[in-house]
């Protein structure tokens, strides 16, 4: 919930950071802040970081680049962007969702807005908003102030500021090597940070040592961000990412990546207005390219060798302008992309001609958007947040192909389509005393995803099932109320909160039973047809606390629980069952301690309707350290203590989990 008072999780140098208004939570992966992080330190995976975030889930389908979800939705009903930049995925598996091009090397922190209250690039956000910020050196001034607003005249000039950071860990589990370094050198007029980050790993092991095939993977990245500064409340930005995984194996699926590549690159141009009721004013042109290639070649007893490979081309910008007047503080965001997304597929039947389709017919979207939000200070102890925003879309199949193939099936559909979606939403805050209140409610409508809308034949190894989008489907919509109350003791010793949301949908999409067609994929058990659903619900409620019992020493815990239900009254899929976590941690001078149990219960309301099987508990014992010593950070653990053999209800078909995994990192900072 928007305002909540996140409880404090982890060693005691871990301190939350929120937003005042619009964030829900933010986990800090850079070392150069104080905040919310995964144990491991800045060589965690963006997925790790991820995991710290409530509300979030993650779907994996191996060992790498795994889904995001919040609040129980997936990657059709979220927006991920990169510092604000449009990114969409190339793989018509969702094996490389946006997370997965960009590590923890060239990030400062991932903030969450849950539901529908979205950043202001944020579009068809019903279920949440993640927004990865790139980490930057920043211009200097006087008094050390970093840039996230340009200096005014007569600040005093730096010679320069230069830093150098390095890390390498090692695990056990998959013989796990991760290597990074970046430099940084500041100036008052000028600044530049770069750096590169290498991961490998081998197939892991799940409990019992049973070796999970096919999971291994290799990734590197390199990045550079720069700014100079034009005049005194002026400045250019740049960034640049260059991200390439290879060799990576998907155990859930029945093809692995030979490639998955990314080229993303942005320009900014940022202005800090002057006795003013304007604030500051920020313009970003960007460009991202994304390719992303699967095939079966290292699979043994394929009985049809395909190739599969996929595209996706983003241009876009946005103009956000900030103001304050009084009570308000309020934003104006003008955001426009352009977007093509193609993906086709190759069959080379032994001794036959090879079988070409095209599953992603180079759907061209143009969406242009205005969003606006006001933050309302009502008094010392009240605030009221307001946000909307209104976009139009248009659509164009420009694969002749592919919108013939289609339009066997949707006689008569057009090559060109438009849509218009839009979001509002308000929430309440009251603070007295030890207590925290908030409560909200919005609207908000997405168009379907390309996948949705024009996929052909797209295997789903959930269900067994081909998927052919519908380019007739109508735009889904939901309803979101939410609330959260937070109690804590004078000296915040002992704190409490409830948190709870619940989102009511109208033509809902999911895949639908079409018996009058046969599956193409060999071993298929038919094919489902994407369609609307006349309603569905999803509701989520957590109660979290922390205890502070004496100096030094912390206990926190979550409980989760989850539901989703359709027209029907059946289970939805992928939705939590109960999830718990605990964590008990010692800090002394420079050494932290921590233990923490986590698991969930037996997955007893299951979606069967929907393919899905139930997933038995589970409950895991993990131990970690660190040690700080001048510029040096050690860190150790051991994950899933007693190797057992799980599976989560996300993980995709089931693949378990790792067994037991140590590892160890080291991280230096100059």
């Amino acid at each position: 919930m928007i305002g909540l008072l996140l409880l404090i999780i982890g060693l005691q140098n871990d301190t939350i950071t929120t937003s005042s208004h619009d964030l829900d939570e933010v986990v800090i992966v850079s070392h150069k802040e104080g905040g919310k992080r995964s144990i491991k330190g800045q060589v965690a995976t963006i997925d790790e970081h991820l995991q710290e975030l409530n509300h979030v889930e993650l779907v994996r389908r191996g060992s790498y680049a795994w889904e995001p979800t919040v609040n129980n939705m997936q990657t059709e009903r979220l927006s991920t962007t990169i510092d604000g930049m449009k990114i969409f995925y190339a793989c018509t598996d969702k094996m490389d969702p946006v997370t997965s091009y960009v590590e923890s090397g060239n990030l400062q922190s991932i903030s969450l807005n849950s539901g529908l209250n979205g950043n202001p690039q944020a579009t068809g956000n019903i279920g949440g908003a993640l927004d990865l910020k790139l980490r930057k050196a920043g211009f200097l001034y006087d008094h050390a102030l970093e840039l996230s607003s340009l200096a005014t005249e007569g600040t005093q000039e730096f010679h320069g500021l230069s830093g150098l950071n390095a890390q390498v860990g090692y695990e056990t589990n998959g013989n796990v090597q991760v290597y990074g370094a970046d430099a940084s050198h500041s100036s008052h007029r000028f600044y530049v940070n770069g750096g590169a980050f290498y991961r490998h790993a081998d197939n892991y092991k799940a409990g019992g040592n049973r070796k999970v095939d096919f999971s291994k993977f290799q990734k590197v990245n390199a990045f550079v961000n720069g700014g100079y500064r034009v005049a005194a409340n002026d400045a250019i930005e740049t960034t640049f990412i260059y991200d390439r995984a290879s060799d990576v194996g998907y155990p859930a699926l029945n093809m692995d990546v030979s490639k998955a590549e990314a080229f993303i690159t942005s320009l900014a141009y940022k202005h800090l207005f002057e006795d003013s009721k304007l604030e500051s004013w920020e313009t970003k042109g960007y460009y991202n390219h994304i390719t992303h290639v699967m095939d079966d070649t290292t699979r043994p007893d394929v009985e049809i060798h395909m190739d599969m490979p996929g595209e996706s081309w983003t241009a876009g910008a946005y103009s956000l302008l900030t103001g304050e007047y009084g009570k308000h503080q309020a934003q104006l965001n003008l955001d426009s992309y352009y977007n093509r997304l193609f993906a086709d597929m190759t069959m080379y039947p032994g001794g036959a001609a090879p079988m070409y389709m095209v599953t992603w017919p180079d759907v061209g979207t143009l969406n242009v958007g205005a969003a606006l939000t006001d933050n309302i200070r009502l008094n010392n102890e009240s605030s009221l947040h307001l946000s909307g925003k209104l976009s139009w879309q248009h659509q164009r199949l420009n694969n002749e192909e592919g919108y013939k193939a289609l339009g066997v099936f949707f006689p008569g559909m057009k090559q060109q389509y438009h849509q218009t979606t839009g979001r509002i939403a308000a929430n309440y805050q009251l603070s007295i005393v030890n207590s925290k209140l908030s409560i909200g409610a919005g609207w908000g409508s997405r168009a379907p995803t390309v996948t949705e809308a024009y996929g052909y034949y797209l295997n789903n190894t959930f269900d067994q099932y081909d998927y052919i989008g519908n380019p007739r489907l109508k735009n889904e919509s939901a309803i979101e109320v939410n609330g959260s109350y937070q109690l804590s003791t004078l000296r915040s010793q002992l704190s409490v909160g409830l948190d709870a949301n619940a989102f009511f949908f109208s033509n809902y999409i999911i895949g639908q039973f079409e018996n009058r067609l046969s599956a193409m994929t060999v071993g298929a058990e038919g094919v489902k047809v994407y369609g609307n659903i006349d309603h569905a619900t999803i509701a989520n409620v957590s109660l979290t606390a922390e205890w502070r019992p004496v100096k030094g020493f912390r206990w926190s815990a979550k409980g989760t629980y989850s539901m989703g239900r359709d027209d029907e009254g059946d289970n939805l899929p992928l939705i939590a069952p109960f999830t718990y976590q605990s964590r008990l941690s010692y800090t002394t001078g420079s050494l932290s301690l921590q233990t923490e149990v986590k698991g969930h219960t037996r997955q007893a309301k299951y979606g069967k309707k929907y393919g899905e099987t139930e997933t038995a508990a589970w409950t895991i014992v993990n131990l970690s350290a660190n040690y700080q010593l001048y510029q040096f950070t050690l860190r150790a653990g051991v994950e899933n203590l007693f190797d057992k053999y799980y599976a989560t209800y996300a993980d995709w078909c089931h693949i378990p989990q790792k067994g037991r995994n140590i590892y160890v990192n080291l991280s230096f900072e100059i």
